[in-house]
């Protein structure tokens, strides 16, 4: 069976007809009250806390193995974390933001009015397939808009699951999620929504932002790009290896943020793979048939991995598979064990394209200050991590390189920071979402003036004379 024929909405000609519904129910309800924004994330984090496990089960089934604990922690925590926040701080930031008036237009009063945009588009990726659909949703929610979803076609389970879930609790006007392949996709990001979200990868997010261009509407783009990790010879090795080895491990590296090559001091770089291996064998000291240690999602992205380290070892690199129960692989499906390559060059193509998977890079250099130069030179990533415990030399790490986000002496934590905006900057992303950022994004952000009755306006009005001329030069 069809993805589209289980989903009657999701072929390209139908789904007009399914955006036509919702837009036309928010003309409706364009300004959904503060208690009726709380029900509906209410609702929302119940669905997920009484489901998580059937969700945990539909995301193992599409990878082919994924970590039980890893989904309660990275889709359903995070998910969750999100919710309560929002929940907590959402009355506040409806609130409107009273701003001064300036000299000229007193005695009018001023505020910023946040008003929901309406329809919002949400394509999401394959990796976190619950996390990244559900979080810009509570934000969208949040805002008083409606949402259409567009899971990615590579875990059709779970997105099966989430069109369930979502069914039981919300009206189709109200949320819809709609399934389909890439031609399902590129229709969805040609409809004239108020916003569109979008999470996946840097080439995808070109053609998504000429799709939305076509009717003017505004994008955030959550993509990726090469996240760096810089380590000053200064910090202890050991502790910077199991950051580095447990934020490339988890999901088996296929995550946005995870650390796409290191930095490294030549004379500190066997002593960092070594510090790796043991930090990932503590981890997981079987990986083929260890349940913990996540499946890659399909047969393609393995055998684009495996060609990445094939292609690196023809050009010289060295590989260090990092297996240390000497398991086998074959059998395992599309497990994949560690890679560390070392001695890589520029003509690689591991160093020319966003790895998403348990391969990792060491670039050697001669000092920090030439891994920053190495990272200024090259397109700016959604994720820095720097490992120093020095702070004038963290805050001109922080100076010097631009990234969307940076964690200090761990790796991607700052994504489950709700208090933080997470977005990237350049080729890594536009826009941004995760706390209050992520309510602004999903607003407008209305600028009010209202004149009081009684006012000086007449003073400025034609026919001008010379008490206009002194007023002008009075305010000037």
């Amino acid at each position: 069976m069809s993805l589209a024929a289980v989903d009657p909405g999701s072929s390209p000609a139908s789904l007009r007809d399914r955006f036509e519904l919702v837009r036309g129910a928010f003309r409706s309800d364009v300004f959904p009250p503060y208690e009726v924004r709380v029900d509906r994330l209410k609702r929302l984090l119940a669905a997920l806390m009484d489901r998580q496990h059937e969700l945990a089960d539909a995301i193992d089934a599409d990878f082919g193995g994924r970590s039980r604990h890893e989904t309660l922690i990275a889709e359903t925590y995070v998910s969750v974390a999100a919710l309560r926040f929002v929940l907590k701080n959402l009355r506040a930031w409806m609130r409107p933001e009273k701003r001064s008036t300036s000299l000229g237009l007193q005695p009018a009063s001023a505020r910023v009015v946040p008003q929901p945009l309406g329809v919002i588009g949400i394509v999401s990726p394959w990796n976190y397939p619950v996390q990244l659909a559900i979080v810009p949703l509570i934000y969208a929610l949040a805002a008083g808009n409606r949402a259409i979803i567009k899971p990615s076609e590579l875990t059709p389970r779970t997105g099966a699951k989430l069109r369930e879930l979502l069914a039981a609790i919300f009206p189709e006007d109200l949320v819809s999620v709609v399934e389909g392949g890439a031609d399902v996709g590129a229709a969805f990001c040609e409809l004239p929504f108020d916003h569109l979200f979008y999470t996946g990868s840097t080439r995808v997010g070109r053609l998504v932002m000429q799709a939305a261009a076509k009717n003017l509407v505004p994008v955030t783009l959550e993509l990726g790009g090469k996240s760096p990790a810089i380590l000053h010879p200064d910090y202890p090795l050991d502790k910077a290896a199991e950051s580095i080895a447990s934020g490339k491990l988890l999901n088996a590296g296929q995550t946005c943020v995870a650390p796409d090559y290191l930095l490294v001091q030549r004379d500190r770089v066997d002593a960092t793979v070594d510090a790796l291996a043991k930090a990932a064998g503590t981890l997981y000291p079987r990986m083929a048939d260890n349940p913990d240690y996540t499946s890659v999602v399909n047969a393609h992205h393995h055998r684009r991995l495996l060609g990445l380290v094939e292609d690196a070892v023809k050009r010289g690199a060295r590989a260090t598979v990092l297996n240390p129960a000497n398991e086998s692989f074959e059998g395992a499906g599309h497990k994949m064990a560690p890679v560390i390559l070392r001695d890589v060059t520029e003509d690689m193509h591991v160093m020319q394209e966003e790895i998403f998977g348990p391969v990792l890079p060491i670039v050697a250099v001669g000092s920090v200050d030439e891994a920053v130069r190495y990272v200024v030179d090259h397109p700016r990533p959604l994720a820095l991590y720097y490992f120093d415990r020095d702070q004038a030399r963290i805050e001109q790490i922080l100076q010097r390189t631009h990234s969307g986000g940076v964690t200090i002496n761990e790796c991607a934590l700052h994504v489950a920071e709700e208090h933080l905006p997470f977005g990237g900057v350049g080729p890594s992303g536009m826009g941004a979402y995760h706390g209050k950022e992520g309510f602004d994004s999903m607003s407008h952000r209305k600028a009010v003036l209202q004149q009081s009755r009684m006012n000086t306006r007449f003073l400025t009005l034609p026919p001008y004379t010379e008490r206009t001329q002194r007023i002008v030069d009075w305010l000037l």
